[in-house]
């Protein structure tokens, strides 16, 4: 390993690259947004020219639906507001980290501004010394973390030295950061019955028994470390957002909360792979799946919010960063990954050496 490479009369320049989704900024950026989405081959695994002519008609049929939904968070997402007030909390916190050095975080979203390829000329314009990768997706999948550093990797042409911090479904201010606020919200709901359903965006299946996809098993590793923090005795794990014929990862949210109308309990929804609010959270969550609580008579039903800018949450990034930049290549932080998936970027460097 190279020694980090400093500057005469200052320390390190240290970029740290935050990856999201991203998500439109208004009405008109719906279409484009959904377009770049269904034409990552991630997503949809067709070859060219095919993937392209369904990402085209997926976008075209599914614009007007999905500005409605945008409209009732006031036209676009808040995705990306959210995520700038994380790199300004992990900037800070690095400060206290490594005062030595500058380190600056910058945003780099898969499918709308700022896209990846803009991040890349403006982290390659900083000239760092050290890059640390650091995904917004605590636990890795093929069409979150891996999509998003295979776009990194074919558009960053500047210097540094770079590494991964691959994924992090346990680590201790994460899950410290989830744990309260699902106190918080048990809490809330008082002394009748409740049930927490920890709720992830969901997969196909095929993508773990064919790809090695290690999401799941992250995910649950995620739920029982959160649940033995919170002291937790009535929990389950459910996937939302399911689209498309396939078989997705289940059992489904709202199937979840049917489920608990039937037992006669409330739920304490919580999101467990999303850091930031957007319309999983705000439309799907707090509007569609409220609703379908309130025709099951499930009461009460909360949700406890993503964790954004929480301090336990922020320290992670910042420990995970500082962690990164003693190694290179790709690994996890903190416990959680088993490494043993196909397609885990740890296994996959094995293979290659």
């Amino acid at each position: 390993m190279s020694a980090p490479q400093c500057r005469s009369g200052g320390g390190r320049r240290i970029a740290v690259v935050l990856f999201n989704l991203g998500g439109p900024d208004d009405q008109d950026s719906v279409k484009p947004f959904l377009f770049n989405l269904f034409n990552d081959p991630a997503i949809i695994g067709l070859p060219n020219p095919f993937r392209t002519l369904l990402a085209r008609l997926i976008s075209s049929r599914r614009e007007t639906s999905a500005q409605a939904n945008y409209a009732l968070m006031g036209g676009g997402s808040p995705l990306l507001p959210e995520t700038r007030r994380q790199a300004a909390a992990l900037e800070a916190a690095m400060s206290a980290h490594l005062p030595g050095d500058q380190v600056k975080a910058f945003i780099a979203m898969r499918y709308w501004s700022p896209l990846t390829g803009e991040t890349a000329v403006e982290v390659a314009a900083f000239s760092p010394d050290e890059i640390v990768l650091l995904p917004l997706y605590p636990q890795f999948s093929t069409t979150t973390t891996q999509s998003s550093l295979k776009a990194w990797h074919e558009t960053y042409a500047g210097q540094g030295v770079s590494r991964t911090v691959c994924c992090y479904p346990e680590a201790p201010g994460w899950i410290e950061a989830q744990a309260a606020g699902v106190r918080a919200k048990l809490a809330e709901a008082g002394p009748s019955p409740v049930r927490v359903l920890f709720s992830a965006h969901g997969i196909p299946e095929s993508l773990i028994k064919k790809k090695g996809d290690p999401y799941q098993e992250q995910i649950e590793s995620t739920c029982a470390a959160i649940a033995a923090r919170a002291e937790l005795t009535d929990w389950t794990i459910c996937y939302q957002s399911r689209v498309g014929p396939m078989k997705w990862l289940g059992p489904s949210t709202p199937d979840a909360i049917a489920q608990a109308g039937r037992d006669g309990v409330g739920v304490v929804v919580t999101p467990v792979a999303f850091v930031s609010e957007h319309i999983e959270t705000l439309v799907e969550l707090d509007i569609e799946y409220a609703e379908l609580a309130h025709e099951e008579g499930v009461v009460p039903y909360l949700r406890s919010p993503a964790v954004c800018v929480a301090a336990p949450f922020i320290e992670t990034l910042a420990e995970a960063t500082v962690d990164a930049l003693s190694r290179t290549g790709a690994a996890p932080f903190g416990p959680g990954c088993r490494a043993g998936w196909k397609a885990c970027p740890r296994t996959c460097e094995r293979r290659a050496a």
